[in-house]
């Protein structure tokens, strides 16, 4: 029972009390057994914010206790298709709280790459030909631009113990150096949505569950953020519920997003080309089993088969899918692969038609209906020794009939961040990376914006990244503390083959033909 059923002659006492005999004359209408009700449900309402407020105090002590007793483990949290647009690290955001009013968050980084020949130098995680369809390799000493996200968050909690979340994300990325780049400016609101969580009218399998509409990052999104890309990558506008607890040990989620295919030519017995667009509507249900992970979507998008793909270097424009299915098994550890403290993540990712592009889920409306593709991520964090850590990963992918019918992209990413904590405000950051190509577009390209074909070439061959970056911090200590400072040198070969695959790409270019060398200088931040 509650307080006021089990003391209700003291309840009532109270209440005359409060109210005075006037009152009670006055509202006669109104039963003192209906006053009682209604602070019984005012109380109950406390009772329940009281006992969410131990609850989010309990799960802070025992984070604290755990980073306290485990320095492996200091990833205190604070969301692109690739990173660099988008952000704060999955390890970060999964812990954030969610306090009350108005709160912010921001993701930032700004840097400058030379060359040896003291000129602007081509860089970027996607630099490399397999970068086209997702390839990306390690971005220490790899990034020449200047990307900023804000999130702001209204937090609500109401009396009777429910809570709301406003989100809105403003992004803005370029690559120019100067001071003003207005000229250049990508200002975005990347998300704008609202969510409901902890409603009392939600009891049985729902009683966890919250709902959001609007546009957004999905919540269940993780990320290698050393390559500077998601594993698994779901946005756009729509709604979703998550946590529907289907048993103790099984939450399930849904969402339907809509993601724009827009401004591409489609032909019709009138007219040969017309500008088209269409609206590819995902649907996804995501499981959580323990730490077991599994996602299955299915997509749709009305008339994308009628583009016309003729100026991609003339395939025939008769098979472009207009639906796919995707689908994903990931396991998220609590030790590096079970061999001591530390983390650990792997996902396997397969997707057919609009969903063969498996990470950036159905961003890419030039997939063909008969496109496939898998994909494996697997990395992890640990400590070396006290001050020595490691961050190393893989990617590889195989994709076939990806643009065009016989087409083949496969490729291998294997890379690692290590660091020497040499005092609290400086440490030694060191990369690695290789990644392995073999691409064969058959005849696949595009008509740029100012009327000219570009086709791909087949390429196979290596690519290599070596990176040493000397790092001023407040202090150190841990995988995700920031702010930072970095100075890097940077040396990257290749296979000259894949200076063949376009010439309308980095590789290949006046003076970047292999063997190079870059230096600069680098902040990042999050919080």
């Amino acid at each position: 029972m509650s307080f006021v059923l089990t003391r209700r002659p003291l309840a009532i006492a109270v209440t005359v009390a409060l109210l005075g005999p006037g009152s009670a004359l006055a509202d006669q209408n109104q039963s003192i057994e209906q006053r009682l009700a209604e602070l019984e449900a005012r109380v109950t309402a406390s009772e329940r914010r009281a006992s969410q407020a131990e609850q989010r105090a309990a799960q802070a002590e025992a984070a604290l206790q755990k980073q306290q007793n485990s320095p492996q483990l200091v990833q205190q949290s604070a969301g692109e298709e690739e990173l660099s647009a988008g952000s704060i690290p999955s390890q970060v955001r999964e812990e954030e709280g969610e306090g009350e009013g108005l709160s912010m968050s921001v993701y930032a980084r700004s840097g400058l790459l030379i060359g040896s020949d003291r000129k602007s130098a081509p860089g970027g995680p996607y630099l490399t030909p397999a970068g086209r369809s997702g390839g990306a390799v390690g971005r220490l000493g790899n990034e020449p631009d200047t990307y900023v996200e804000t999130v702001f968050d209204y937090n609500q909690r109401f009396e009777n113990g429910a809570h709301s979340l406003y989100r809105i994300m403003l992004a803005d990325g370029t690559t120019t150096s100067n001071d003003w780049t207005a000229d250049e400016s990508q200002l975005n609101v990347r998300q704008a949505f609202v969510e409901f969580s902890d409603l009392p009218s939600f009891t049985g399998a729902f009683e966890n569950a919250s709902i959001w509409a609007g546009k957004r990052f999905d919540r269940d999104n993780f990320d290698i953020h050393w390559l500077d890309s998601d594993i698994i990558f779901l946005a756009g506008t729509g709604a979703g519920i998550y946590d529907i607890s289907v048993t103790d040990s099984w939450d399930t989620s849904f969402s339907l997003y809509g993601r724009s295919f827009s401004n591409y030519p489609v032909v019709t017995d009138e007219q040969p080309q017309l500008e088209g667009d269409t609206d590819n509507l995902i649907l996804t249900s995501n499981n959580r089993f323990g730490p077991w992970q599994w996602m299955v979507s299915g997509m749709s998008a009305n008339d994308n088969d009628e583009r016309d793909n003729d100026p991609r270097g003339g395939i025939p424009g008769d098979n472009v899918a207009d639906n796919g299915f995707h689908t994903m098994l990931a396991y998220h550890g609590d030790s590096f692969f079970g061999m001591g403290e530390g983390t650990f993540k792997t996902a396997l990712m397969y997707g057919h038609g609009l969903g063969g592009e498996v990470k950036a889920l159905g961003s890419d409306g030039n997939l063909t209906e008969d496109a496939n593709t898998a994909r494996l991520a697997i990395y992890g964090t640990t400590y070396l020794a006290p001050k020595w850590r490691l961050a190393p990963a893989l990617l590889a992918q195989t994709s076939h009939d990806r643009y065009a019918d016989g087409d083949r992209y496969d490729w291998v990413t294997l890379s690692a961040r290590l660091a020497n904590e040499l005092t609290e405000n400086f440490e030694m950051q060191y990369e690695a990376s290789y990644q392995w190509m073999d691409l064969d577009p058959s005849g696949y390209g595009y008509e740029d914006g100012n009327g000219n074909e570009q086709v791909f070439q087949s390429v196979n061959g290596g690519y290599t990244k070596l990176t040493i970056a000397p790092t001023f911090k407040p202090q150190v200590g841990g995988f995700w503390n920031r702010p930072e400072i970095r100075l890097f040198a940077t040396w990257s070969d290749w296979d000259e083959d894949l200076n063949n695959f376009s010439n309308n790409d980095a590789l290949g270019s006046d003076e970047f033909t292999g063997s190079e060398w870059t230096f600069g200088t680098q902040m990042e931040v999050w919080f």
